[in-house]
C-alpha cells in the first residue's frame, strides 16, 4: 500500500483533528476534490503551491485506506495525481510532519526532498 501526502496550513489540520474529518482547503473545495501527492510530486507541490506560506505540515495517508474516493487523474504535466473525492477522515492519517521554510521560502518536507 502507497503513501500519498497533502500539504496543508496547520491551523486546517487543528480544525480537522477536532472535527474527525479534513473537508478540503481552498483549491480543494474549489475543485470538488482533495489535492494529494505521491512522494515524487510532493516536493514540487510545495515549491509551486506553498512557497511562502509558514506552519505548515504534511499529512501521510496510505491510498488503499481510501476506497473508490480516491482517483488518479492526470495533472501537472500529464502525471497521474491522487485526488480524494470526499472528506479524509482523519483516521486515515498515518503520519503528521513539520515542513518547516527554507531561505527562499520554499517548504521543506524532510526525506520526502528529491
Amino acid at each position: 500500500m502507497s503513501l500519498i501526502y497533502k500539504i496543508l496550513p496547520r491551523p486546517l489540520w487543528q480544525a480537522a483533528q477536532a472535527a474527525g474529518r479534513f473537508d478540503g482547503a481552498g483549491i480543494d473545495l474549489a475543485d470538488g476534490y482533495i489535492h494529494f501527492s505521491t512522494a515524487a510530486q510532493a516536493q514540487a507541490t510545495a515549491r509551486l503551491h506553498f512557497r511562502g506560506i509558514a506552519d505548515l505540515v504534511v499529512l501521510a495517508v496510505a491510498s488503499g485506506s481510501l476506497g473508490e474516493a480516491l482517483k488518479w487523474e492526470p495533472s501537472r504535466g500529464g502525471q497521474l495525481f491522487p485526488h480524494l473525492y470526499g472528506p479524509l477522515d482523519t483516521a486515515h492519517v498515518t503520519a503528521v510532519t513539520e515542513a518547516p521554510l527554507d531561505a527562499d521560502g520554499v517548504p521543506q518536507l524532510g526525506e520526502l526532498a528529491p
